[in-house]
């Protein structure tokens, strides 16, 4: 239920993306004015979506953050070659995954401190869109000031990435690791051909 739950937040996106594919695709004509090809191509890109989003939350509830940055580096590490810091770039994806959920967690704790004040969230689309903006300043300031306090516990702990770093346990590519990349890329391929 943890990792469905992942997907509310995004409710509005695979709404759009169906409904822009159904009503936009040209194809023969469908109920409601859509388009068949539309409503199947939206069907699809939506589930796709939907896979993407499950994926990432089951992979970030399940995987430590350290698990996550030394997988991602070790599958980079050939790019060193041609100088990509691989390293810098595990961390950064590691902690931008990290930080999306506690970006919605603090709009959903600022989208009530302002209810509570009064302001309404319901109505036409631009009166909406124009009470966001109590939540979207503080949002941003929050994330400056998180954003802030990391660079400075990981400075406070004389974090230095790239060369040189040692890990405590090497990873080493297994029996399991083979046939969860073998899986991954027979659902790939399902997922291109369908």
């Amino acid at each position: 239920s943890l990792v469905l739950g992942g997907l509310r937040p995004f409710f509005w996106l695979f709404l759009l993306t169906f409904l822009l594919n159904a009503y936009f695709t040209p194809g023969s004509p469908g109920p409601l004015g859509t388009s068949l090809e539309g409503t199947s191509q939206g069907a699809v890109l939506t589930t796709r979506l939907a896979l993407m989003v499950l994926t990432a939350s089951l992979l970030t509830l399940t995987t430590s953050p350290i698990d996550l940055t030394d997988g991602i580096e070790r599958l980079l590490k050939p790019l060193r070659k041609v100088k990509v810091p691989a390293h810098e770039v595990a961390m950064m994806m590691v902690i931008a995954l990290r930080f999306l959920p506690l970006l919605a967690e603090e709009a959903e704790r600022i989208k009530k401190a302002q209810m509570a004040r009064g302001v309404e969230f319901e109505g036409g689309i631009l009166k909406r869109l124009k009470n966001m903006v109590p939540i979207l300043v503080p949002l941003f300031m929050s994330a400056f000031r998180k954003a802030d306090l990391l660079s400075l516990a990981m400075e406070a702990r004389c974090y230095r990435g790239g060369e040189g770093r040692t890990s405590f346990s090497e990873l080493r590519f297994g029996l399991g690791d083979g046939l969860a990349l073998a899986t991954s890329g027979l659902l790939a391929l399902v997922g291109t051909i369908w």
